[in-house]
């Protein structure tokens, strides 16, 4: 099962919108709004193992709130 159908994520807690769980050249996710660019931090991996416990992670951390909001010129 792939991933993206594994993890579920809430809205974005600045605006409500649609989170999106984003994978970057094999090395780290991250959890971003697709309305106002707020993004969680980068969770790094290198194992197979690793990969879906930092897609988790990610996750999580948006689904609480924890992310950062991009500020005029970012």
């Amino acid at each position: 099962m792939d991933i993206h159908e594994q993890i579920e994520l809430q809205s974005c807690p600045y605006c409500g919108g649609a989170g999106l769980l984003e994978e970057e050249n094999g090395w780290r996710w991250y959890a971003m709004c697709l309305d106002c660019g707020a993004e969680t931090a980068s969770i790094e991996y290198r194992t197979p193992e690793e990969r879906t416990e930092a897609a988790q992670t990610a996750a999580r951390l948006w689904n609480i709130g924890k992310v950062l909001r991009p500020g005029v010129g970012d």
